[in-house]
């Protein structure tokens, strides 16, 4: 069900051996390219065309109607919402200790720079709606951007037909449990240009936020410039490092929860205990079967981008699980907190038996959009950073701009751009 790769005894960068989704993002441009366009010349208009095309139901409003948002709440599970309101106070907890406060750096008697940070002003947020439904992400993209103190919001979600052509209810009630009241039942790329381009009655966005799948991620491709994106999300993955005390059905439960959301969901262990990798695979033939899901978890789990990977130890270990940069990593090992510590790449790390992936995907307080492919290794997850931005505000008296006027003028004639340093020498001349 689930290949093995054989690391032992190899050095050098393991990111060639290790199993990864291919995802052409570069070709999936080529075909959202025509559909973004479509958005930016004939706005409403194209975007009720393609949803019909694309989700199969018919719209006369893109925009969902605010008594369908409160109508969704009033008929939310009372056990759904308890859970939705507990995520989003451990969510709050969590971002609300990332607020960035403005600092003044007295670089020179009379020169400061502050650092001044600014939330910006328009975001839309992305909620998928395809094989789940995803009322966590409401939660994980609207809580930051709140905290960042983001003015407006706008939350675009793909319409199901089973819904009356709404986004699912459970979203909505997610929404007007945090107050967002402009959702947009739009999905893929359509949903990216309308934050990009502005169309019908929502207003262009500076920014969009969330994941999706590849046709969202190339139109923040296409888009990047004319929006600002978070990241291009590719398929979600999840990587375990773990040694012989660990547990192996908690491990192969692990992989299966990755494996759950899509067929090239990534479930990756790495390990050095051979006893441990084969327990493992027996678990996951009893579990597979057993889950919901089980044809869909079977076919990611016997992707080419699962596996799992022998290493010498645990330092090969680590450094193999580096070199992957997985969206989520968990260590499952003794002194646990101590291998996490040493992680320099992962979107999240989780620590122990008893901090599973699944908890951080509703209500550790972490957030869960997160780097994927690769790209922890530069990339943090969704945070209230995300939603701001650093501004240096710079003020010199005159006496500051004198003091360092030489050196402004020297390293400009150095790069042969005089007219800079002029613009210092005209003030001095005028003292």
């Amino acid at each position: 069900m689930i290949s093995r790769i054989d690391l032992r005894g190899t050095q050098g960068d393991p990111r060639q051996a290790l199993p990864r989704a291919e995802l052409d993002v570069a070709a999936a441009v080529d075909r959202v390219r025509p559909i973004c366009e479509d958005v930016r010349h004939r706005g409403t208009e194209a975007l009720i065309e393609l949803t019909e095309r694309f989700d199969g139901v018919r719209l006369t409003d893109i925009r969902v109607p605010a008594t369908a948002i409160e109508a969704a709440l009033a008929d939310l599970d009372p056990s759904v919402r308890a859970a939705l309101e507990e995520s989003v106070r451990r969510a709050r907890a969590v971002h609300r200790d990332q607020r960035r406060t403005d600092h003044t750096t007295r670089v020179a008697p009379g020169g400061t720079v502050t650092e001044k940070w600014i939330p910006v002003d328009r975001v839309g947020l992305y909620v998928p709606g395809g094989r789940a439904v995803y009322p966590s992400s409401v939660v994980m993209n609207v809580v930051p951007a709140q905290e960042a103190g983001v003015r407006s919001l706008a939350v675009a979600s793909p319409p199901q037909s089973g819904f009356g052509g709404l986004p699912h209810p459970t979203i909505l009630a997610a929404c007007a449990l945090l107050g967002v009241d402009e959702v947009y039942a739009v999905g893929g790329a359509q949903a990216v240009a309308m934050f990009a381009h502005g169309a019908g009655p929502c207003e262009r966005t500076d920014m969009v936020t969330g994941p999706g799948n590849i046709w969202v991620a190339a139109a923040k491709r296409l888009l990047k410039g004319v929006i600002g994106i978070d990241a291009e999300a590719g398929p979600t993955e999840i990587a375990i490092l773990a040694d012989a005390t660990a547990n192996a059905d908690y491990v192969a439960a692990d992989l299966i929860s990755q494996a759950e959301h899509d067929v090239v969901a990534a479930s990756v262990l790495v390990t050095p205990d051979e006893a441990l990798a084969e327990a493992v695979t027996q678990r996951l033939a009893v579990r597979v079967d057993a889950t919901k899901h089980s044809d869909r978890v079977r076919e990611a789990l016997s992707g080419p981008q699962s596996g799992i990977a022998l290493v010498d130890d645990l330092d090969h270990g680590l450094a193999v699980v580096d070199a992957y940069a997985a969206e989520h990593l968990e260590i499952m090992t003794a002194d646990a907190a101590a291998w996490a510590a040493r992680v320099r790449n992962a979107g999240a790390v989780f620590v122990g038996d008893f901090s599973p992936v699944s908890l951080g995907d509703y209500a550790a307080g972490s957030n869960h959009v997160l780097p994927t492919g690769g790209c922890a290794c530069h990339t943090g997850g969704l945070s209230v950073q995300t939603f701001l931005r650093g501004v240096h505000i710079v003020e010199y008296d005159r006496d500051a701009l004198a003091d360092v006027a030489h050196h402004v003028i020297t390293l400009a004639n150095a790069e042969d751009l005089p007219a800079h340093g002029e613009a210092v020498a005209a003030r001095a001349d005028q003292a």
